[in-house]
């Protein structure tokens, strides 16, 4: 008597639980990576404030003016050049870190953020120049996004401009 009643709850721990166990272990993963996209994101939204700092602290490059700084001596075309690398640098790790193909949702939006920041600074025809120095030996997935996103907005600026 025992036998079939051990049997019967064999029988449904198979069909139920462990489909179940499964199942909650499926949303625990996909819980798990969202959060880890959502860190993955803060960090490198963090690296990006500590960027514009680094421009604030150097006021004399002018880079948060959306117009070239002309005049610049030596000294500080290298420092310019040095913090457009480390802009790239940055851009390139989001790239790698975050983009995919198919993205939708959070994933997307998130991304649409770093896509408007990189949209911003490939207006600036400094960003431009610096990105041919920067760009080579770099991943060749993200110079070729960065590049159409550089020739889009060169586009869209000179039709502005007509």
């Amino acid at each position: 008597m025992g036998t079939p009643m051990w049997e019967t709850a064999s029988y449904v721990v198979t069909v139920i639980g462990l489909p179940m166990a499964i199942a909650f272990y499926a949303l625990d993963r996909l819980k798990q990576r969202s959060q880890e996209e959502e860190e993955t994101y803060l960090h490198l939204s963090d690296e990006y404030v500590s960027f514009l700092r680094l421009a604030l602290d150097n006021a004399d490059l002018r880079l948060l003016d959306p117009a070239a700084t002309p005049g610049l001596d030596e000294e500080q075309r290298m420092r310019k050049s040095a913090l457009m690398g480390v802009l790239i640098s940055l851009f390139e790790r989001a790239y790698i870190l975050t983009y995919r193909d198919d993205m939708r949702g959070s994933e997307l939006r998130r991304w649409r953020s770093w896509e408007d920041w990189m949209r911003e600074w490939c207006r600036r025809e400094d960003f431009r120049s610096a990105m041919k120095m920067h760009l080579p030996g770099e991943d060749p997935e993200f110079v070729a996004y960065l590049e159409a996103l550089a020739e889009q907005e060169r586009g869209d600026r000179s039709r502005a401009s007509s």
